[in-house]
């Protein structure tokens, strides 16, 4: 991915330095767990937060304080999100107005570690990247990349790009209003989930279309897309898969929304609420 020298968004926030992670006591072992598997497979923590937070063994969290930090003082995991951002920006800023009539509103991308505060509650490091639709902002801890190359061999710059980008897709729906239009059951959550990948693969397309991808790019983002498939992170954590358990979709139909994205760049493909 030809990232270097791109445009870098300015709509983000570091908060990374402070905080030391949240202590848990009492029945934490396995609320940590329960939250390992939904950082696996990429899932908003706040409903599992909530419960946690409000647990009265629970010792009292520091928060992390905000890192002030230059153009010129940032690091390159941070130079590269505001790349892939801003690249994001530009994708939405085109597409919306001209395939869904919509003004694109730019969220803001939180860079964290340890653990942070939002509006959908307190997240930590292990909850993996969310979009949080209540402050329209996106969050990400860098460990969650190099989880992503170790455990899942999901390695490359643009597997990275991916999960920004389909986090960002969770935005794009909340501007349209798809978030509030469907319940809250397990086969809405992979509806969901499917969609931003399809979103994710429109960033894409529009990525190739202005020369910044190298070859081998979109098989990278595909890797990522089938690690963290709902199947493949049951059979790795549990030994088999329960289908009726899914909330982000099996490998193959992440892999499949995200291709359709990638082929047609039009938003009409990612209708996963059609069939």
């Amino acid at each position: 991915m030809q990232w270097r020298n791109q445009r870098q968004s300015d709509n983000v926030e570091d908060l990374r330095g402070g905080g030391r992670g949240l202590a848990v006591g009492g029945g934490g072992i396995g609320v940590l767990v329960l939250a390992l598997v939904i950082y696996l497979c990429g899932g908003d923590p706040s409903s599992l937060l909530d419960g946690v937070l409000n647990n009265p063994q629970q010792t009292e969290v520091q928060q992390p304080q905000q890192q002030q930090t230059a153009p010129g003082q940032r690091d390159e995991n941070d130079q590269f999100a505001r790349v892939v951002l801003a690249g994001t920006e530009d994708t939405w800023n085109t597409i919306l107005p001209q395939q869904a009539r919509i003004k694109y509103t730019k969220p803001t991308l939180v860079l964290f570690s340890g653990q942070v505060s939002s509006a959908c509650g307190r997240a930590e490091s292990a909850m993996g990247p969310f979009y949080c639709p209540g402050d329209r902002k996106l969050y990400l801890d860098f460990d969650f990349f190099r989880e992503l190359k170790t455990e899942f061999k999901a390695d490359g710059d643009f597997a990275q790009a991916y999960v920004i980008a389909h986090e960002v897709g969770h935005h794009v729906q909340n501007l349209l209003g798809t978030m509030d239009k469907v319940g809250k059951s397990n086969e809405a959550s992979v509806r969901l989930e499917l969609q931003a990948d399809c979103y994710a693969g429109i960033y894409a397309n529009f990525a190739q279309k202005k020369g910044i991808l190298d070859a081998g790019d979109a098989e990278e983002a595909i890797r990522a897309a089938s690690a963290v498939g709902d199947d493949t992170i049951q059979k790795r954590s549990q030994g088999y898969v329960v289908p009726d358990s899914f909330t982000h979709g099996s490998s193959q139909q992440r892999i499949e929304w995200f291709a359709r994205g990638f082929k047609s760049g039009d938003m009409r493909q990612c209708n996963t609420f059609g069939r």
